[in-house]
């Protein structure tokens, strides 16, 4: 209808109906971490439509070409009946034109979504939720930066991290980047990289999260911290404090010494960068390459510096998480990586077949479910001991249910992770020690025991008679003394 305060009231009934829908979003109770983030995806969909549906009534209201005001002119004037006939005609035109036109009340499509939200129509959601991570991602549990610590390697002088470290320090910009390939056209684009697989991941993972007022308080930091010279790893640049009589321009890096600076000029890898450079301010005759424009590109690389810490601080839990599965992972062997994967996929099928009775099991006690889904019963429990605890400083003060679990988990890949954190050997000798400092008594009892046990040519030197007997070197010499050998 092109009634437009018809069109207003259309779009504050959707919006108030957008807003009942978030509601409902919010008042299911996941039971999963894919059901928690499926449901922030719904809401995040339902608030960009409502932004989009408020910025269209914002400019209804603003009238800028002053139409509104003419229909309520005309509406509110002595001619309104005849008004109201007029619209009541173009109405009647246009059914009696298309008298079998289909026409779908917009509440439907809310009540379309509640029935497959209770009757499990939200395959077409899982799919696309599946999509959009990657399988190390594990839809939003950690965080895949392998592409990205490659292409850290490859940085010139940088200095060489594994994997684990890289997820530690990969935004400490004041020390895990040097100074000097701040202004090469790689780091540049290996900035943009990280940048933008941070911001990605986060809408993937966090989607509810508001990114807008991050980027504002980032462009507050930098526009306090710049001039001063504040911000990690560009405080000289920032504040324009570059000695001039040691720095380079053309290869970007500064000298301590003059002597150094000077020898500096006489090589080749200089000179070739000089002509470059020359070449390029030849080329930008308009003065585009001077002072100031080369101070926003390293303006540009310190915000891009300053959003990534700040999508890292915004991301520490999932960091957090990230380094523990990078360090269990290494941890396993090729055999129980493969075991965990076949788990994955055992488990993920149990979800997507569970019904809605079986997730109303009753269970008051919180017993641990046997191999039908149900809890075991309280006698099989109480047999096997499960209800006591036996915790384990060495795994992190983890603790295990039952002695069972107890025994087995000398042999498991985080008993074994913590005892190569203390430096020890995983041996039979540790079986049954859980206190760090009972390990590292037993441990130098048994240097000293090994340290001691030298070799004593009495008991440890064998000598064979002639019907093939073996003695020690002390029996032997007794018995042929005696003359029985």
């Amino acid at each position: 209808m092109n009634n437009l305060i018809e069109r207003q009231r259309g779009l504050h009934e959707e919006i108030e109906r957008l807003e009942q829908a978030i509601v409902d979003q919010f008042m299911q109770d996941p039971k999963t971490h894919r059901e928690r983030l499926r449901n922030e995806h719904v809401v995040d969909k339902f608030l960009t439509r409502i932004a989009d549906k408020s910025e269209n009534l914002y400019d209804m209201y603003e009238d800028k070409n002053g139409l509104r005001q003419s229909e309520v002119e005309a509406l509110s004037a002595s001619t309104e009946f005849s008004e109201f006939y007029e619209r009541l005609r173009v109405i009647k035109d246009h059914h009696r034109k298309y008298p079998n036109e289909p026409v779908e009340p917009p509440e439907m499509e809310f009540i379309h979504m509640n029935l497959n939200n209770g009757a499990g129509g939200e395959e077409g959601e899982e799919d696309e939720l599946e999509k959009k991570f990657s399988g190390e991602e594990s839809y939003g549990r950690y965080l895949d930066m392998n592409e990205l610590h490659n292409e850290y390697v490859n940085l010139k002088d940088v200095k060489k991290l594994d994997y684990l470290q890289y997820l530690s320090e990969f935004d400490d910009f004041a020390q895990a980047y040097p100074r000097n390939i701040k202004t090469s056209p790689e780091y540049k684009q290996y900035l943009d990289h990280l940048k933008t697989y941070l911001y990605s991941f986060f809408r993937r993972a966090k989607p509810l999260f508001d990114l807008v007022e991050m980027e504002k308080q980032v462009d507050k930091d930098l526009e306090e911290k710049w001039e001063k010279g504040q911000i990690p790893g560009w405080e000289e640049i920032g504040n324009d404090m570059v000695d001039s009589d040691v720095y380079c321009e053309a290869c970007q890096k500064q000298f301590t010494k003059k002597t150094v600076y000077d020898s500096h000029l006489t090589g080749k890898k200089h000179r070739k960068n000089a002509e470059k450079l020359q070449g390029e301010q030849q080329e930008q005759t308009n003065g585009e390459y001077n002072g100031s424009a080369k101070q926003d590109r390293r303006r540009g690389l310190a915000r891009n510096e300053l959003l990534i810490a700040k999508y890292a601080e915004g991301l520490s839990d999932i960091r957090e998480e990230t380094k523990s599965n990078v360090e269990r992972k290494q941890a396993l062997t090729d055999k129980e990586r493969t075991l965990e994967q076949d788990q994955e996929e055992i488990d993920l099928a149990e979800q997507e077949s569970d019904d809605e009775d079986e997730d109303r099991i009753y269970n008051p006690l919180k017993l641990p479910l046997g191999w039908d889904g149900k809890p075991i019963p309280y006698w099989l429990y109480k047999l096997h001991g499960l209800g006591v605890e036996y915790p384990c400083e060495i795994c992190g003060n983890y603790v295990y249910m039952g002695r069972k679990a107890f025994d087995k988990h000398f042999q498991e890949w985080r008993h074994a992770h913590g005892m190569r954190c203390l430096g020890i050997p995983n041996t039979r000798h540790f079986h049954e020690i859980t206190k760090i400092d009972d390990a590292f008594a037993l441990y130098a009892k048994l240097k000293k025991e090994n340290a001691a046990a030298d070799f004593v040519a009495d008991s440890m030197e064998e000598y064979e008679d002639d019907e093939g007997n073996v003695y020690n070197r002390k029996t032997y010499e007794d018995l042929r003394r005696q003359g029985i050998i």
